[in-house]
């Protein structure tokens, strides 16, 4: 669930494309994501992107700052962002008082996860994947609708994120809306059978999402 805004916390802005941390940054802060999304990208010597993680409402921003002090990635608002702006040294690394520690190893989990879908999964196991663990992040924020949620990435987003073509993308993605896994109207994503989503992912019955 989002966390709690007190009178004191300082919020911070950003639009869309705007830094909350560049390449090999030490930031002075991490930032609890209240409303809006954000990655943390490398781009290679050609100009190509790798997303290597997708922050959410509900997430820190980036648990992993207060341990090494440094951002090696940059960090991006993919659409307008507000977050509370937490100082590194009010937060001890490992602080479950606020639930850092629990957050700090879902996101190792989930990388875990992206690395086996990256280096072992179709494009369908892939998408499927990635698009079930979204719905599941929004859903545990509180802000899945039913079977649907807010999804505002582009193709392009979601082809750096999965290691695929933007035309490789499209084109899974159609397939997938043929079979009827998953339903896609005005950014929003609409999973008519999560249990059938979940089969397309390659996920056992006990991995987590």
């Amino acid at each position: 669930m989002l966390s709690q805004i007190a009178p004191s916390d300082d919020l911070a802005f950003f639009r869309p494309h705007q830094f909350l941390a560049r390449e090999n940054e030490r930031p002075e802060a991490y930032y609890d994501i209240l409303e809006g999304w954000a990655c943390r990208h490398r781009l290679l010597s050609d100009g190509r992107r790798q997303i290597t993680a997708l922050y959410l409402p509900g997430d820190l921003c980036d648990p992993i700052w207060p341990l090494s002090g440094v951002c090696h990635d940059a960090v991006v608002a993919l659409t307008n962002v507000r977050a509370v702006r937490r100082p590194l040294g009010d937060m001890q690394p490992l602080d479950r008082s606020r639930g850092a520690g629990l957050r700090l190893a879902e996101s190792i989990e989930r990388q875990s996860g992206w690395l086996v879908s990256l280096g072992r999964k179709t494009a369908v196991e892939r998408l499927a994947h990635l698009l079930l663990e979204l719905f599941e992040r929004m859903r545990r924020a509180g802000l899945a609708y039913g079977q649907q949620c807010a999804l505002p990435l582009t193709q392009t987003d979601i082809a750096d994120a999965t290691g695929l073509t933007a035309v490789h993308v499209n084109r899974t993605l159609q397939a997938m809306r043929a079979k009827g896994v998953l339903e896609f109207h005005s950014k929003w994503l609409r999973i008519p059978d999560l249990g059938a989503l979940r089969d397309l992912a390659a996920l056992g019955p006990h991995d987590p999402v």
